[in-house]
Formats: structure tokens, sequence, C-alpha cells
């Protein structure tokens, strides 16, 4: 479960929290294809951490984002935006690009 608080702290409640993004990873799945492999290639972004997953659920609302003219800074030009909870299935935790 990912739910930062307004603080920036971990919260059980998830009332104040900041955004988390969702986005699938391209050239994961491309990489996938090509190996065989299965890594996941789902990516949820908070201000702390990338948390990649094969699968997630979000409690709550949220909206879906295309834009072409200004993509994130990982190149994701279509991404998933919400404040709600967010649960990971089959996670593996990165913190600043490496793979933990």
């Amino acid at each position: 479960m990912i739910c930062p608080s307004s603080t920036g702290r971990a919260s059980g409640s998830c009332e104040g929290r900041l955004k988390t993004i969702v986005h699938v990873n391209q050239h994961v799945i491309r990489r996938n294809a090509k190996t065989g492999e299965r890594e996941p290639v789902l990516t949820v972004k908070t201000y702390k951490a990338n948390t990649y997953a094969h699968e997630v659920r979000i409690d709550g609302p949220c909206r879906i984002v295309y834009s072409p003219d200004k993509p994130l800074p990982c190149g994701a030009r279509v991404w998933i935006e919400t404040t709600a909870e967010v649960v990971t299935v089959e996670e593996s935790a990165c913190v600043t690009g490496n793979v933990v």
C-alpha cells in the first residue's frame, strides 16, 4: 500500500495524501517480449520512490492524462494520477532508479 500524507510521512489514514502517478513502461514491455522475461511493467511513482508492479488497484478517484507535448521526466505520455490509495501486487521497490 502506498499512502503518503501531506506531511511527507507514510500514513495509515489517507487524508491529505500527495499525488501518486501510475504509468506503463513500454520499454519493459518490449524487453519482456524480446527476452521472455516477466519484469513488472507498471510504475507507481510517489514523492519518495518508484515501485514496480504487475497489477495495481486504485481505491478511489483518479484521472488518466495524455500529454504528448509535456511527457513526464521518465518519458511517459499517458499516466494515471490519484490521491487515493494505490495497492500494488507482485511489486519490487525502486528508489532513485535502482531496483532493490
